[in-house]
């Protein structure tokens, strides 16, 4: 069999293949009022077409843990029980067309309050709908950046109260995987890399301490998410700077903890922490970091990273370097590349009845 196409048990939960979708933000709620965070008819039309095109798990984009964990004014959310009953429709076809619905919940962090990207992806005020952001450190991301308040102790602590609220709200709105968010600069990573964390205290220095943030949202998670269902984290394996950032050795070694808190797969990418950084893209590019922990420790790993051509995504598999592949944007250049993909590799893939003819 193809190894695209075995299915993989996590817990109690089988996903039916290791093509999976990675978290892509759409920028498509409402930005405030009692519609805000809530999913709608792009949400359903988009995560519908690519489980009906035979994805085996869709990870659904960075939802905000709270209204100002959100990257832009029209992220998704899970901080009230509206955002709960919007998100139900939108799980339940999914499971109807035989996928896994997972969840990935955030916080952004410094990087938070931004615009669309098709509108600049620059930070908003107020009159944008826009807030203050939070941080470790009172560190600006970048040039024209605001300057984030940095977090206190009771803050801190807030927060992780927050990821254990909305893990409990995407349970009930039927969600089989959640995924903490703990890559691409926002609030954990921030916390994670001494590139971005300049406290003193206990979550600042040691690297003990800055992952002291990150452990303590995993376990309010775990301790709330039910034991017979994965959790998954996703990683920066690396901060792309020559010193002073996060590592590969510190994310081998963080995998581990990981693990050791309940965690059941490492979702493997990298980046986002530092501006203006050179990272040599190409065709998976990150693969190597996923293969690492794959050698290194015994925690379940997946691979992202312009991950796009059939036979790449099955040698990644096939060779060890990972239990499964995210794909990014391919799935939003063809909803059904794993149909595609089944096709050219001699494979089966569930397909909706109302499309059998034409297969």
């Amino acid at each position: 069999m193809s190894a695209l196409f075995q299915p993989f048990r996590l817990r109690d939960t089988t996903i039916p293949n290791r093509i999976w979708m990675s978290p892509m933000c759409q920028y498509s709620a409402a930005p405030e009022g009692p519609s805000a965070g809530v999913p709608g008819d792009w949400h359903f039309a988009h995560y519908g077409a690519r489980a009906a095109g035979g994805t085996g798990l869709i990870v659904v984009e960075a939802t905000g843990v709270s209204p100002e964990g959100r990257i832009s004014p029209q992220d998704l959310g899970l901080w009230n029980d509206t955002q709960v009953e919007a998100f139900r429709r939108l799980t339940g076809f999914l499971r109807s067309q035989g996928t896994v619905p997972g969840i990935q919940l955030a916080h952004a962090g410094r990087k938070a309050s931004t615009a669309q990207p098709w509108k600049g992806g620059t930070p908003v005020g107020p009159d944008a709908h826009g807030w203050q952001p939070l941080a470790p450190s009172a560190l600006a991301f970048a040039e024209r950046h605001p300057v984030p308040t940095e977090l206190t102790v009771a803050q801190i602590q807030e927060v992780v109260g927050r990821f254990a609220d909305a893990a409990r709200r995407a349970l009930a709105a039927g969600f089989e995987i959640a995924e903490i968010h703990g890559a691409h600069g926002y609030l954990i990573h921030e916390f994670l890399s001494p590139h971005s964390n300049y406290r003193t205290d206990a979550y600042g220095g040691s690297y003990e301490n800055r992952t002291r943030f990150a452990l303590e949202v995993v376990d309010a998670v775990r301790e709330v998410w039910p034991d017979d269902k994965p959790l998954f984290f996703r990683a920066s394996a690396t901060d792309w700077l020559e010193e002073g950032g996060w590592t590969p050795d510190d994310t081998v070694r963080f995998a581990r903890d990981l693990q050791a808190h309940g965690i059941d797969l490492l979702d493997v990418s990298t980046g986002g922490n530092a501006p203006r950084v050179r990272i040599p893209t190409g065709p998976g590019y990150q693969v190597p970091f996923a293969a690492r922990v794959k050698a290194e420790t015994t925690l379940p790993a997946a691979a992202v990273g312009l991950i796009t051509d059939v036979e790449q995504a099955e040698k990644i598999l096939a060779n060890g370097e990972a239990d499964a592949v995210l794909l990014g944007r391919e799935l939003l250049r063809n909803p059904f590349w794993a149909q595609h993909a089944a096709r050219e590799l001699g494979a089966t893939v569930r397909v909706p009845d109302q499309y059998g003819w034409a297969v």
